[in-house]
């Protein structure tokens, strides 16, 4: 009996652990958007998969001229993240509503993404739910 509840209480801190992982799609704030954050090369990032405007919405407010006719759909918008301890930092955001790149890190809050760009001092933090 001992080793039956031993075995079920491994089981289910090994699903915990698994399930509390910034890996896989996660749904924006204001659910417009699904970006899938994935590792490559050690660095985490993240690439637009689903856009509520469709697939053929275009980066109209980027910054640099050349790059508003490209398509949104499989950009990546976070890259070059890092962990260190509980947060992932270091890295970049791109919003694609202002065309702006912020500094940037994320971390999970229970099933949540705290997503939050740095402007200076100044910040935002948004929160993404996971993507289903």
């Amino acid at each position: 009996m001992k080793k039956m509840i031993l075995a079920m209480a491994l089981a289910l801190f090994s699903l915990a652990g698994y399930s509390q992982t910034i890996l896989g799609k996660w749904l924006t704030e204001a659910g417009d958007a699904k970006v899938e954050i994935y590792e490559a090369n050690g660095k985490v990032n993240g690439k637009i998969v689903w856009l509520e405007k469709g697939p053929d919405t275009k980066d109209t407010h980027n910054t640099d001229e050349k790059m508003r006719s490209r398509k949104l759909m499989g950009v990546n918008i976070l890259s070059g993240l890092t962990k260190k301890s509980e947060k992932w930092e270091g890295g970049r955001i791109y919003n694609p509503k202002n065309g702006k790149t912020y500094k940037c890190s994320i971390w999970l809050d229970g099933d949540k993404l705290k997503v939050r760009g740095y402007l200076g001092m100044f910040y935002e933090t948004q929160t993404w739910k996971k993507a289903k």
